[in-house]
């Protein structure tokens, strides 16, 4: 077991597909009653019906994250179900505007969605979630921000400005809540084949800095990436970020606030 959440209720944003149903499988199968959210609402109702026939209990609830209203009910039902909201990992995240993955540059629109959803979204529900901690003195928040954070990219600069605030929201909402017993840590996923990669190894093969991989399919130049990139020679998966957030959801990293940890195997080393 890597961290027993056995009594703990966490709440994960972006928990229908990708990384965060990663997370989700990860902290059900250590003991922790999940509530699934996100804005593909059929997506998270079969997530938590995956994890209550594994013998958990779960819930799915659609959320908007750009809107506080929106976050405000999914809270309150959580609460209203279970009670109590020990862990809230922040995964809901986008690339940028509707198309992104057929443009050249950025737009206007890439850079409002990504900071609407990746920066505010987060803010946002974590500061729905922080009175109940507060209240309680106790509480665990895990933002998942990206190794894009580390390093600009020439095509998706929005994007790791995004992350990049993510990783500084971390810092000082840490600062914000440590009084109370609320640790806050965000993980830099590295290189993982999800829906999203498809989306990004798409425009590098169409039109990406890097003539060697332009024209390259979509999972060819995903592996190609990570032989070029990672020391290791191992792409990441969705569950290697849901063990880093079942540790940092525990007890026993209660010492542990305020820091962004890299999970891409050796990447970037910072």
């Amino acid at each position: 077991m890597i961290a027993d959440l056995t009594g703990r209720v966490a709440l994960v944003t972006g928990g229908a597909s990708g990384i965060g149903r990663g997370i989700c499988l990860v902290l059900s199968a250590q003991g922790a009653d999940v509530a699934v959210s996100d804005v593909n609402l059929e997506g998270a109702e079969a997530m938590s019906a995956e994890l209550s026939a594994a013998g958990r209990k779960s819930m799915a609830v659609a959320v908007d994250v750009t809107s506080r209203e929106s976050i405000d009910q999914m809270v309150s039902g959580v609460l209203a179900r279970f009670g109590q909201i020990d862990v809230l990992v922040n995964d809901a995240g986008v690339i940028g505007a509707p198309g992104w993955e057929d443009r050249d540059t950025g737009t206007p629109e890439d850079w409002q969605r990504s900071f609407d959803v990746n920066v505010r979204g987060v803010v946002m529900t974590s500061e729905a979630v922080a009175p109940h901690m507060i209240g309680r003195r106790y509480g665990k928040i895990v933002n998942i921000a990206s190794v894009a954070a580390r390093r600009g990219q020439e095509v998706l600069a929005h994007y790791c400005a995004s992350k990049a605030a993510v990783v500084s929201w971390t810092q000082s909402h840490a600062l914000q809540v440590a009084k109370y017993g609320i640790n806050v840590n965000a993980i830099c996923p590295g290189l993982l084949w999800t829906p999203m990669w498809e989306g990004i190894s798409r425009r590098l093969s169409a039109s990406g800095p890097n003539p060697e991989l332009r024209g390259l399919g979509g999972r060819e130049l995903f592996e190609r990436m990570v032989d070029e990139r990672i020391p290791m020679k191992r792409e990441q998966t969705p569950e290697d970020i849901g063990n880093l957030a079942a540790f940092l959801s525990s007890d026993a990293a209660g010492s542990i606030t305020g820091q962004s940890i890299n999970v891409d195997g050796g990447n970037f080393m910072n």
